[in-house]
C-alpha cells in the first residue's frame, strides 16, 4: 500500500530551510514556535493565504522549502505586526515571512506569474538608491519590469497626489543615504 499523495518523503525535504530562516533578523525564535495559532487568528488576512502564518512556521520547520518559497502567503502579509504583537513566545512571524520572501527570490523559488517579488526587489533598489522610497520611480520601475500598460491604471492615484502636494517628482536623498546602503546590502549579501 502506497502513502497518500500529500506526504512528502525525506528525501524531499531541505532541514536547512530553518536554519536560513532563522539566520535573518527575527528569524531566530522560530525553534520555539508551540503552534498556539495566536498569529492566524490575528492575521487580517489569513483567509486569502494558502497557507497561514501558523502552517508557513510549521512548514518551515518541516524542510517543506518548495511548498515554502511557492505560498502566497509571504506576498499577502500587510506587516501590521499583530501576528508578533499577540504571539505567547516572542516569535515574530511577520519578520519570518520577510525571511521566506528574500529567500524565494534568491532561489527563484517564487511563481514566475507572481508580480510580487517584482515590486518587492523594485521596493529594496528604490531605497537602497534614495535611502527612501519615492513612489514615481517605484511604480515607473515595477511597471516596466513587467507590464508598462500597468502605469496607466496609476496616473489617476498620482495626478491626485501631486495635485495635493503628497508627491513629488525629483527623489530625494536622505543624509547619511551610505548607512541605509550598507543596512540593506548586508542583508542582501546574507542571501
Amino acid at each position: 500500500m502506497s502513502a497518500p499523495a500529500e506526504y512528502l518523503r525525506e528525501e524531499e525535504l531541505d532541514h536547512n530551510l530553518i536554519y536560513e530562516v532563522a539566520s535573518f533578523p527575527g528569524g531566530h525564535k522560530i525553534f520555539s514556535c508551540q503552534q498556539c495559532g495566536s498569529c492566524s487568528g490575528s492575521c487580517d488576512m489569513a483567509q486569502d493565504m494558502d497557507y497561514t502564518p501558523r502552517k508557513m512556521i510549521e512548514m518551515i520547520r518541516a524542510g517543506m522549502r518548495k511548498e515554502v518559497l511557492g505560498a502566497n502567503a509571504q506576498w499577502l502579509c500587510t506587516t501590521c505586526y499583530y501576528c508578533t504583537v499577540r504571539c505567547p513566545r516572542g516569535i515574530e512571524p511577520t519578520e519570518v515571512l520577510y525571511a521566506v520572501k528574500s529567500i524565494g527570490i534568491r532561489d527563484r523559488g517564487v511563481d514566475p506569474n507572481n508580480d510580487s517579488p517584482k515590486f518587492y526587489e523594485t521596493f529594496c533598489d528604490t531605497v537602497h538608491k534614495f535611502g527612501r522610497q519615492h513612489e514615481p520611480t517605484l511604480m515607473a520601475i515595477y511597471a516596466f519590469k513587467g507590464n508598462p500598460l500597468r502605469l496607466m491604471g496609476f496616473a489617476p492615484l498620482g495626478i491626485g497626489m501631486l495635485a495635493k502636494g503628497k508627491l513629488g517628482l525629483a527623489p530625494s536623498r536622505v543624509k547619511n543615504v551610505d548607512e541605509v546602503r550598507k543596512l540593506i546590502d548586508r542583508y542582501r549579501n546574507k542571501v
